[in-house]
């Protein structure tokens, strides 16, 4: 909307400098406000106001609106996502439309007509009715549909639709399937995409919050077109089923690039595709968001702001390690430090950091791209994960030799990755010099704040699963309830649980002795270690998080 400006001046968003500075960058066009909420010197809220102002509409807040599940369904969803907009509510003949643009005159006419209803369109900001569509508009019901076409036009040789697949366009059964299924994941904030064949039917899962959850049942006669149309995406090998495969999709999710890394594995039903969406959000983190305790705050701070050693986080698959690193990166990265990354893949792009791809097609692994990294003047090194000794001991001796090594390894907890390096084939008293700190991470879910409940004091109760009597005197525990913002799970989003050890005289003296894993953490716990367990029930006491999930995620 042209001309919004000096509504935003009016209303007191911005400055009139400000306003200034960005239309004579941009000018008084769509691209003003976008550019001012990219430099974060207004909100949505703040757009939308000014919109109400200059086009004579009511603002409505979404953040607390009540909606009617029948008026919502008045239109479909498709179209809502397609004109941005959403019914609100309906007296007699008149439907109020929140839009981002009331002077949208092609929308309005088409709701109308589809409706037959005289269309009244109200003001809303785009970051509530995002989430707005989050929670009421989902694509379950077109899913179905769509693969029921799927499977009728399948119904020739499976090779021959496999063929014709790259050459399909954007309103083919298939083409419709697969974009939705991504949508829907994003929207739903999975982590993961499982498309799994079975002997009768395609199943899809999602990763939410890292809980599988079944989001869809199809006939297995859709199964080759889908997982053709998503190797074809992913610029991977459709003719090529025997053997496991990588891949990435780019896809642009409204307005914004979002990156999918894509692996197949053949079973014996065919092949399983697991699509890892990369949230870019991770990249922008600060420490206050991991949430760590003060004293592994400290503990962490120290050792990645000193000028050489090793840190290393452990954890499993999806643990948030590569948050971790990433902030870390964040930290310490500054004009004056030369960052190298060498990762498998790359999966967060961070601007003015130097990240190399393990390629080892091309004889490019994670040994060889280290040794030309260190010929590359670099002071802070990013290994993606330390998986064989060639690896692991160059990087102990890089961090030997004036650089800051930061690094992953598979451990259930932080004494075991001193253990783990030794038995991969490196010396001891090299791991034992080298080392700084090791973190071992989990991620358990967060509570929703919107419908959390206190649990009544229960001292007893605390104490049997183990909570600190010391936690337990000033504990608020919360139970997840579930409502429309959380899709009825209690739970929204995740937070870290941190295990920070830091590498002390006594335990590297233990290293050297070839002390077990059980005695090197005897030793940390000794030196003040907070277990991941005891970090979990820090943030139950804090409301964050509950206890099941503190009793399903540690040990």
């Amino acid at each position: 909307m042209r001309g919004l400006g000096q509504y935003l001046v009016s209303t007191g968003a911005a400055d009139a400098d400000v306003i200034g500075t960005a239309i004579a960058e941009v000018g008084d066009g769509e691209e003003l406000p976008r550019h001012l909420l990219q430099q974060r010197r207004i909100t949505e809220a703040q757009v939308a106001e000014a919109t109400s102002i200059a086009t004579g509409c009511s603002f409505v807040d979404l953040t607390t609106y009540t909606f009617d599940p029948q008026v919502v369904a008045l239109v479909p969803g498709p179209l809502c996502r397609k004109y941005r907009l959403l019914p609100l509510r309906m007296v007699r003949d008149q439907l109020t439309v929140g839009m981002l643009d009331p002077t949208d005159i092609i929308a309005l006419d088409d709701i109308a007509t589809l409706t037959d209803l005289r269309v009244v369109p109200v003001v809303v900001a785009e970051d509530s009715l995002m989430q707005a569509f989050e929670r009421l508009l989902r694509s379950d019901g077109e899913l179905s549909d769509l693969s029921e076409q799927i499977g009728e036009s399948s119904s020739s040789a499976d090779s021959m639709f496999t063929e014709q697949l790259d050459d399909q366009d954007i309103d083919a059964p298939v083409v419709r399937f697969v974009n939705l299924l991504i949508t829907q994941a994003i929207n739903d904030r999975a982590s993961d995409i499982h498309i799994e064949p079975g002997e009768h039917r395609l199943t899809v899962r999602f990763r939410i919050d890292g809980v599988l959850h079944e989001m869809q049942r199809a006939d297995r006669s859709i199964q080759d077109g889908v997982i053709s149309r998503l190797k074809i995406m992913s610029s991977i090998d459709i003719a090529e089923k025997r053997v496991p495969q990588d891949g990435r999709i780019s896809v642009l999710h409204e307005g914004r690039s979002v990156d999918l890394r894509v692996a197949t594995l053949p079973t014996v039903w065919g092949e399983k595709i697991v699509m890892r969406i990369l949230d870019n959000s991770g990249q922008s983190m600060s420490m206050d968001d991991l949430l760590f305790l003060r004293r592994n705050e400290h503990r962490f701070r120290e050792a990645i702001t000193r000028p050489h050693g090793m840190v290393l986080v452990t954890g499993p698959t999806g643990s948030g390690k590569s948050t971790t690193l990433y902030t870390a990166l964040r930290t310490v990265s500054n004009p004056r430090v030369n960052v190298i990354t060498v990762e498998d893949p790359v999966e967060y792009r961070i601007p003015d950091i130097n990240q190399v791809q393990v390629n080892p097609r091309a004889g490019l692994t994670f040994a060889s791209a280290l040794r030309a990294i260190l010929r590359s003047d670099p002071d802070v090194v990013l290994v993606g994960e330390i998986r064989d000794r060639e690896t692991a001991t160059i990087s102990i001796e890089a961090a030997l030799t004036g650089h800051l090594v930061l690094s992953t390894l598979h451990t259930n907890d932080a004494p075991s990755a001193l253990t783990r390096l030794v038995e991969i084939g490196t010396e001891p008293f090299l791991v034992a010099t080298a080392l700084s700190a090791v973190v071992a991470q989990r991620l358990a879910r967060r509570l929703c704040t919107r419908c959390r409940q206190p649990i009544e004091d229960d001292r007893a109760m605390l104490d049997a699963v183990g909570m600190p009597a010391e936690l337990i005197n000033h504990a608020t525990v919360y139970r997840a309830v579930g409502c429309s913002a959380c899709s009825n799970t209690g739970y929204r989003g995740r937070v870290g649980l941190h295990e920070v050890m830091t590498l002390t005289d006594e335990i590297e003296q233990a290293l050297v002795a070839h002390g077990t894993g059980s005695e090197l953490r005897q030793i940390a716990l000794k030196q003040g270690m907070v277990p991941l367990r005891d970090d979990g029930w820090a943030k139950v006491a804090d409301g964050i998080t509950t206890i099941e999930e503190i009793l399903r995620v540690t040990v």
